[in-house]
C-alpha cells in the first residue's frame, strides 16, 4: 500500500476519534457543571524505506496522530434557580462528595435532601462538609448558605441561626489533570488537592455546561466533510492503481 493511502487512513482514524469527543460534548451540552474535551493532534514521522537509493527527504512519511485530549476547565454560565439547596462555585474549586470508592469531586451543585435529611447530589452521593456529611433536621427552614460555604438554618420557632455545616470546596494545582469517572465526577488523578481559598459559593444558582453547542456542531460538520474528502481521495488513488495495473497487464501478444 502506498504512502498516500497510509497517510489518508491515519487521518481518517483520528477524525473518527475526534468525532467521538465532539459527540460526547454535544451530548453533555445541558449537563450541569460539565467541562468540554478537545482533541490534540501531532505529526508522526516514520519511514519503512530500507533501500539506500532514496534521498533523505523521501525516507520520512508524515502521518497524523491524535495524541490525546485536553479539558476546557473554564467556568460555565450560571443559571438562577432560586432553589436554596442549589449551589454554584465562583472560582476554580470543586465540591467534595462521598461515593463507594471514597471521596470524589464535582462542579454539579444540583443538591437535594435524602430521606434521612442528608445533603446529596442528583445521583444520591453525599455532599461533604468540612466535618463530614451535612445533615438537616426535619424542622429546619430558611436555609442560608454564605459565600464561604457555611450553612445556617432557622430551627422550628427559633429566631437564632443554627449551623448545619460548611461546604467543603477543594482546588487543584492543575484541574486539567483530574480524571473523569463518569456521572459528572472526578478523581484526583495526578493533580494535587489544595485549600480553596479564592472560591465562593453562590446559593440558588447552578453552573451549566461550558460546551459551546454552536462551535461543537460546526466542528462536527468540519470533521464529516474532511472524512468524506479523504475517502474520495483514497478512492481516486485506488482507481489510479487499478488502472495502472490493468495497463501494465495488457501486454501485446
Amino acid at each position: 500500500m502506498q504512502n498516500a493511502l497510509l497517510v489518508g487512513l491515519s487521518r481518517q482514524m483520528t477524525l473518527e476519534r475526534q468525532m467521538d469527543v465532539i459527540a460526547n460534548n454535544v451530548a453533555n451540552a445541558n449537563t450541569n457543571g460539565f467541562k468540554a474535551d478537545h482533541s490534540l493532534f501531532e505529526e508522526f514521522l516514520n519511514s519503512n524505506a530500507r533501500e539506500d537509493n532514496f534521498i533523505g527527504a523521501d525516507r520520512r512519511v508524515s502521518y497524523v496522530q491524535d495524541r490525546g485530549t485536553f479539558r476546557d476547565v473554564g467556568p460555565g454560565p450560571m443559571e438562577m434557580t432560586k432553589n436554596p439547596l442549589d449551589m454554584a462555585i465562583s472560582g476554580d474549586a470543586y465540591f467534595a462528595v462521598q461515593v463507594n470508592g471514597g471521596e470524589r469531586y464535582t462542579r454539579d451543585g444540583k443538591f437535594s435532601l435524602n430521606s434521612t435529611g442528608q445533603l446529596v447530589t442528583s445521583d444520591g452521593n453525599l455532599v461533604l462538609g468540612t466535618g463530614g456529611p451535612i445533615t438537616f433536621q426535619p424542622t429546619d427552614h430558611d436555609i442560608n448558605i454564605a459565600p464561604d460555604g457555611t450553612i445556617t438554618v432557622l430551627e422550628g420557632t427559633a429566631r437564632t441561626d443554627s449551623i448545619r455545616g460548611k461546604i467543603r470546596m477543594v482546588s487543584f494545582d492543575d484541574p486539567a489533570k483530574l480524571t473523569k469517572l463518569g456521572a459528572n465526577l472526578y478523581d484526583t488523578g495526578s493533580a494535587t488537592p489544595l485549600p480553596a481559598t479564592k472560591s465562593t459559593v453562590e446559593q440558588g444558582y447552578i453552573e451549566k455546561s461550558n460546551v459551546n453547542s454552536v462551535g461543537e456542531m460546526t466542528r462536527m460538520v468540519e470533521v464529516m466533510r474532511s472524512y468524506t474528502a479523504i475517502a474520495n481521495l483514497l478512492q481516486q488513488q485506488s482507481d489510479l492503481h487499478k488502472s495502472a495495473i490493468e495497463k501494465l497487464a495488457d501486454v501485446p501478444a
